[in-house]
Protein backbone atom coordinates (compact mmCIF):
# COMPACT_ATOMS: atom_id res chain seq x y z
CA UNK A 1 0.00 0.00 0.00
CA UNK A 2 2.75 2.42 -1.09
CA UNK A 3 1.45 6.24 -2.07
CA UNK A 4 -1.34 5.50 0.58
CA UNK A 5 -1.77 8.54 3.15
CA UNK A 6 -4.21 8.56 5.75
CA UNK A 7 -5.26 12.01 7.69
CA UNK A 8 -4.56 11.82 11.39
CA UNK A 9 -5.97 14.42 13.58
CA UNK A 10 -3.10 14.66 16.65
CA UNK A 11 -4.87 16.99 19.91
CA UNK A 12 -3.93 20.44 20.53
CA UNK A 13 -1.77 19.56 23.57
CA UNK A 14 0.66 17.35 21.24
CA UNK A 15 0.95 20.33 18.67
CA UNK A 16 2.03 22.82 21.24
CA UNK A 17 4.58 20.68 23.26
CA UNK A 18 5.54 19.65 19.92
CA UNK A 19 6.48 23.00 19.03
CA UNK A 20 7.84 23.82 22.54
CA UNK A 21 10.31 20.97 22.23
CA UNK A 22 11.95 21.82 18.98
CA UNK A 23 12.44 25.44 20.47
CA UNK A 24 13.83 23.60 23.42
CA UNK A 25 16.66 21.47 21.92
CA UNK A 26 16.87 23.28 18.68
CA UNK A 27 20.68 24.59 20.06
CA UNK A 28 21.09 20.79 20.30
CA UNK A 29 21.18 20.18 16.63
CA UNK A 30 22.86 21.63 13.89
CA UNK A 31 19.30 22.71 12.11
CA UNK A 32 16.09 22.91 13.26
CA UNK A 33 14.77 20.63 11.08
CA UNK A 34 17.04 17.97 12.54
CA UNK A 35 15.34 19.57 15.91
CA UNK A 36 12.23 18.69 14.50
CA UNK A 37 12.79 15.10 13.36
CA UNK A 38 14.13 14.87 17.11
CA UNK A 39 10.85 15.71 18.11
CA UNK A 40 8.62 13.95 15.80
CA UNK A 41 10.19 10.54 16.81
CA UNK A 42 9.83 10.86 20.29
CA UNK A 43 6.25 11.98 20.54
CA UNK A 44 5.39 9.66 17.51
CA UNK A 45 4.28 11.83 14.67
CA UNK A 46 3.84 10.09 11.58
CA UNK A 47 6.35 13.03 9.94
CA UNK A 48 8.62 15.64 10.22
CA UNK A 49 7.34 17.72 7.67
CA UNK A 50 4.06 17.64 10.39
CA UNK A 51 6.01 19.26 12.80
CA UNK A 52 7.43 21.74 10.69
CA UNK A 53 4.18 22.85 9.87
CA UNK A 54 2.95 23.25 13.52
CA UNK A 55 5.79 25.33 14.00
CA UNK A 56 5.36 27.85 11.41
CA UNK A 57 2.07 27.70 12.07
CA UNK A 58 2.86 28.58 15.39
CA UNK A 59 5.24 31.27 14.23
CA UNK A 60 1.98 33.05 12.43
CA UNK A 61 -0.14 32.37 15.38
CA UNK A 62 2.24 34.65 17.51
CA UNK A 63 3.07 37.37 14.78
CA UNK A 64 6.54 36.70 13.95
CA UNK A 65 5.60 35.26 10.64
CA UNK A 66 3.03 36.85 7.93
CA UNK A 67 0.00 34.47 6.90
CA UNK A 68 -3.29 33.45 8.00
CA UNK A 69 -3.59 32.71 11.82
CA UNK A 70 -5.10 29.44 13.08
CA UNK A 71 -8.13 32.00 14.54
CA UNK A 72 -8.77 33.54 11.29
CA UNK A 73 -9.28 30.23 9.15
CA UNK A 74 -11.22 28.98 12.11
CA UNK A 75 -13.31 31.88 11.44
CA UNK A 76 -13.14 31.62 7.65
CA UNK A 77 -14.41 27.75 7.99
CA UNK A 78 -17.15 28.76 10.23
CA UNK A 79 -18.35 31.77 8.18
CA UNK A 80 -17.67 29.46 5.19
CA UNK A 81 -20.47 26.62 6.96
CA UNK A 82 -22.42 29.37 7.87
CA UNK A 83 -23.08 30.99 3.84
CA UNK A 84 -23.38 27.00 2.39
CA UNK A 85 -26.54 26.99 5.16
CA UNK A 86 -27.89 30.11 3.92
CA UNK A 87 -27.72 28.93 0.65
CA UNK A 88 -29.48 25.94 0.88
CA UNK A 89 -32.27 27.49 3.28
CA UNK A 90 -32.99 30.19 0.62
CA UNK A 91 -32.64 27.03 -1.80
CA UNK A 92 -35.85 25.17 -0.02
CA UNK A 93 -37.41 28.97 0.82
CA UNK A 94 -37.23 29.47 -3.15
CA UNK A 95 -38.58 26.12 -4.21
CA UNK A 96 -41.45 26.58 -1.32
CA UNK A 97 -42.31 29.71 -3.41
CA UNK A 98 -42.50 28.47 -6.74
CA UNK A 99 -44.56 25.62 -5.56
CA UNK A 100 -47.01 28.50 -3.44
CA UNK A 101 -47.32 30.20 -6.67
CA UNK A 102 -48.02 27.16 -8.97
CA UNK A 103 -50.79 26.20 -6.30
CA UNK A 104 -52.59 29.49 -6.49
CA UNK A 105 -52.19 29.85 -10.08
CA UNK A 106 -53.69 26.01 -10.81
CA UNK A 107 -56.39 26.76 -8.29
CA UNK A 108 -57.31 30.30 -9.83
CA UNK A 109 -57.57 28.52 -13.48
CA UNK A 110 -59.72 25.83 -12.21
CA UNK A 111 -61.70 28.85 -10.46
CA UNK A 112 -62.58 30.73 -14.00
CA UNK A 113 -62.94 27.61 -15.71
CA UNK A 114 -65.63 26.41 -13.57
CA UNK A 115 -67.46 29.88 -13.65
CA UNK A 116 -67.56 30.59 -17.05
Amino acid sequence: MSGVTTSRRYPPELKERAVRMVAEIRGDHESEWAAMGQVADLLGVGSVETVRKWCRQAEVDRGSRPGVTSEEAAEVRRLKRENAELRRANAILKAASLDSTRQRNTSAASLSAGVS
